[in-house]
């Protein structure tokens, strides 16, 4: 049991930094939240993410790899982090033609499982080497082990997890020396008794894949923000957990059952790109769907509605229906098309 583990490490170690605790609470082989278990992005599970929603998410970003796939040529690779279902990636490659080599990172045994069926011409592979192509992840970065602090009279102060008489709690710590530079150079705004996830893992993994990176480009989607928009949150900071696909207990009241996420700092991630020798263009989910080409395809499923209106084929109007209904969801401006897309070419 996760919970166990947690309060045995404490009492061996002492209080353990967050990112430990997200650490064990989502990936322990035994019992982590993502290793075990069913598969939790689907509408059975606990979240539905942009691929789930609709498949047009993969076919466009199809036309994304394309262009990059002309702008590079070969030898060409896809490798998605964090596939999931399959269901970003099975429409990816069928809108390819011929479809590039595909590669997988999954750390989900449920999630592996899907991808062998969905998507079975795909590679799993353990970790990211020397390739050119495209990388994509679609909300990786807002799951990955983060270091909470807190400031106190304009000093940092690490949140470490310890226990108490009925759990877990969060106790102040000296913080380390790379949380602190971190904090310093990417938090932004800080009021006193505000809260501020160190991304430090997120923005180690932007940096390593990059420099995996031939040519070609990182494509990464997911929820959060630059830090000049995100003060608003630093009160309580972007901590949270979903459960059933609606907001879940607190992160330290049942780890191994809830997913626990955050905003992503996309200064940090920005900037780590840049200083990685990328070329990064940042934006809104809505404006990249749009310029690769979706509200185009939205415009041309609208008058097959209408075709199949005046014909009286009912059942091929309600199915058009529900796709461009699907497709407006993964552009809504406050939803999923206010996500944030971070491009780096390389």
């Amino acid at each position: 049991m996760i919970f166990d583990q947690i309060i045995d490490e404490i009492r061996r170690d002492g209080p353990i930094g967050f990112d430990r605790f997200m650490e064990i609470a989502l990936y322990a082989p035994d019992g982590g939240y993502f290793t075990t278990g069913s598969l939790r992005s689907d509408r059975g599970g606990d979240f539905l993410t942009s691929p789930e929603v609709s498949p047009l998410f993969g076919d466009t970003i199809a036309r994304f790899v394309a262009a990059e796939q002309g702008r590079i040529g070969e030898p060409f690779s896809v490798i998605e982090v964090g596939g999931g279902s399959g269901s970003l990636l099975r429409p990816l490659l069928d809108g390819l033609d011929p479809a590039p080599p595909a590669l997988v990172i999954e750390r989900s045994a449920a999630a592996r499982a899907s991808l062998g069926s969905t998507v079975p011409e795909a590679e799993v592979i353990a970790e990211l080497s020397r390739m050119r192509g495209v990388i994509v992840a679609n909300e990786l970065l807002d799951n990955m082990p983060a270091v909470l602090v807190v400031k106190r009279s304009d000093q940092w102060m690490e949140r470490h997890v310890s226990v108490a008489d009925s759990g877990l709690e969060l106790v102040d710590a000296e913080p380390r020396t790379e949380v602190v530079e971190w904090a310093d150079r990417y938090a932004g705004p800080v009021p006193e008794g505000g809260q501020v996830e160190v991304q430090l893992q997120a923005t180690d993994w932007i940096r390593g894949a990059l420099a995996q990176l031939d040519a070609g480009a990182l494509l990464l989607f997911d929820y959060g923000d630059l830090a000049e928009n995100l003060v608003s949150r630093r009160a309580e900071g972007t901590v949270r957990t979903y459960r059933s696909h609606h907001l879940g207990p607190d992160p330290l009241a049942e780890p191994g059952a809830t997913d626990i996420t955050m905003d992503v700092n996309f200064s940090a991630a920005v900037a780590e790109a840049e200083n990685s020798g990328a070329k990064v263009e940042f934006m809104r989910q809505v404006d990249f769907l749009e310029q690769w080409g979706l509200q185009d395809h939205v415009g041309a499923l609208r008058h097959e509605e209408l075709a199949a209106a005046r014909d009286g084929r009912t059942m091929e109007r309600l199915m058009l229906r529900s796709r461009i209904t699907d497709a407006e969801t993964l552009m809504h401006p406050r939803g999923l098309g206010d996500f944030r897309v971070l491009v780096c070419r390389r």
